[in-house]
């Protein structure tokens, strides 16, 4: 059984924005095959240990590392704060919790200043930094544009063993709420939080954890998607697509789900909506609604509840699973895979002969 939360008495560090994942990869030259022949990210800098890269309209010097290593893993989810001094508050408000954390200065990592990482309550490395190198934002480079351009990062998926439990610290946090998922009892099983102006900058999802599940970038377009769809069936890689296209009913988003050559899940992801409001509604999504996964109703595949990414403690150990245990039903087997609703009972949608019911 986990243990509470400590909650902190000292301020939270203000945090603008998800800005960028460290992520481990066995084989270095494959992962610039995705995720840059593929996929169109921009290398910022590269030498045989690591690359960075950046997306189209980001002016900070990258928005994930690739970083050869042992063992695939995420090493960090980095967190854009707002002054240097919030750097500062990061640093005392996880030590207040009984957290680890180790400050890194200025050229402990490349593009990025001084910086504080933690390993969290939930066990993950989170990263809070302000100073940055800048580089050329490439929004009016028409000339690099290509067909499915990822355009931002958008955001990170968590797998916790204790959703409500990581909520509840995460809000303390200064996340808010945008959408999640319950059942009739009130069990929450994911949860979407933000801190940017969209739908979330991280999410819970419930299951056996820490574990990256994914992480997210935006088209501009659904057409962008699609060419990526169509590139990748071109160069006969179309096994590497887990799920998708579609449309989410969470976050009303149109997606797709492929996994690197080290089975990192990436999700490309386009049209959430604006959040920014100091009293915009929170969404509650019955789990066993067929829709609140994929709005059409298609069926999740079992690999993206079950299979997930390492991720790693400060001194670059993968963190022990913590094998989750709620008595209520698994989300596995409810949802848009065959075992729940699309419309309640006693509900009526559809058309008869053109005219809507």
């Amino acid at each position: 059984m986990a243990t509470d939360i400590i909650t902190a008495t000292v301020p939270a560090p203000d945090i603008v924005r998800c800005a960028y994942m460290d992520l481990v990869v066995t084989d270095l030259a494959k992962s610039r095959a995705f995720y840059v022949d593929l996929l169109g990210l921009h290398v910022t800098y590269e030498d045989e240990d690591a690359i960075y890269l950046r997306s189209l309209e980001e002016f900070i010097h990258h928005n994930l590392v690739l970083r050869k290593g042992p063992v695939a893993a995420a090493a960090a989810f980095a967190y854009r704060v707002r002054t240097p001094g919030d750097v500062d508050k990061a640093e005392a408000y996880f030590a207040e919790m009984g957290c680890r954390t180790e400050r890194r200065g200025d050229g402990f990592a490349r593009g990025i200043g001084d910086s504080v990482r933690v390993e969290d309550p939930l066990g993950f490395p989170y990263e809070f930094f302000y100073e940055v190198e800048h580089v050329e934002r490439l929004t009016q480079r028409y000339d690099l544009y290509s067909a499915g351009e990822l355009v931002r990062l958008d955001h990170f998926n968590q797998v916790t063993p204790d959703v409500p439990r990581g909520r509840k610290y995460l809000e303390d946090l200064g996340f808010r709420v945008s959408e999640d998922i319950k059942d009739s009892n009130g069990v929450t099983y994911a949860v979407w939080m933000h801190r940017k102006q969209t739908v979330h900058d991280t999410a819970l999802t419930g299951g056996d954890g820490p574990r990256m599940h994914h992480i997210a970038f935006s088209t501009h377009e659904k057409h962008n998607i699609i060419q990526i769809c169509d590139k990748m069936g071109a160069l006969r890689i179309s096994d590497r697509i887990e799920r998708g296209p579609g449309r989410h009913g969470v976050s009303n988003a149109f997606y797709l789900y492929i996994l690197d050559p080290d089975g990192h899940r990436v999700e490309i992801y386009t049209q959430d909506y604006y959040t920014g409001d100091p009293d915009n509604p929170t969404i509650t999504w019955d789990v066993h609604d067929n829709q609140r996964r994929d709005w059409w109703g298609n069926p999740v595949v079992p690999s993206w509840y079950s299979e997930a990414s390492l991720v790693l403690d400060l001194d670059g150990n993968p963190q022990p699973l913590v094998i989750r245990t709620d008595s209520s039903e698994l989300a596995v087997t409810v949802g848009a895979d065959g075992f729940a609703y699309t419309r309640e009972p006693g509900e009526e949608r559809g058309f008869k002969l053109g005219t809507q019911l």
